[in-house]
């Protein structure tokens, strides 16, 4: 089987494809809100145009545009081929490609929430959540850290409460799909925000 992955979560921009168990292609670039007009042409680069029999997208949490870009196109292909479809987290993604460049004990995934928050999850080695995923003040991220290895593109507000924390910028790359376990590339292919709307709904007078 083979399998089309899309990961626009973040200013990054990446698809794979997956199959037997090995990365065949992919493409990864950082493209800021660029998402909408980079993401289809980059498939369509991939062998036979990124036809896959299965498509997994990641839906969050990151960037509220490019999730839902990234989602979209994701069940626009899905329906014109006839394949399945399902969802990943961005959040074990990160942690997955942080254990396979440095193993360690466990993880804190830190990702730009916006707002000056940042989401954060903390992972064990076999991808099993230590912590729930919350959107916090970097300052108590700070204090949940409790001093763990931390890895993503929002470590730069805990960086700069404390220059001596082992911290590792990464963005996601969808060909980091490969490491991640099958029950975490079968969630449902809806949006995961992390926080709660800054818009709400008007109250009738």
């Amino acid at each position: 089987m083979r399998t089309l992955v899309i990961e626009t979560s973040t200013t990054a921009c990446s698809v794979a494809l997956i199959k037997d168990g090995a990365v065949i292609a992919r493409a990864h670039e950082v493209v800021g809100r660029g998402h909408a007009e980079r993401l289809i042409p980059m498939i369509a680069e991939l062998p036979n145009g990124g036809r896959a029999d299965r498509i997994i997208v990641d839906c969050g949490p990151g960037s509220f545009t490019g999730v839902r870009v990234g989602i979209a196109a994701a069940r626009g292909l899905a329906l014109g081929w006839g394949v399945e479809i399902a969802g990943f987290s961005s959040l074990p993604l990160i942690a997955a490609a942080g254990f396979a460049a440095r193993p360690t004990h466990d993880i804190a995934v830190i990702m730009e929430g916006g707002h000056g928050e940042v989401f954060m999850q903390a992972f064990s080695a076999d991808l099993s959540p230590r912590s729930d995923m919350v959107s916090l003040k970097p300052d108590a991220a700070l204090a949940a850290l409790a001093g763990r290895r931390a890895v993503g593109n929002g470590i730069r507000w805990l960086a700069a409460l404390d220059d001596g924390l082992d911290l590792t910028e990464a963005l996601p790359d969808a060909a980091s799909a490969i490491l991640l376990p099958s029950e975490l590339t079968a969630l449902p292919p809806s949006p995961i925000y992390g926080r709660a709307p800054d818009a709400k709904p008007s109250v009738p007078r």
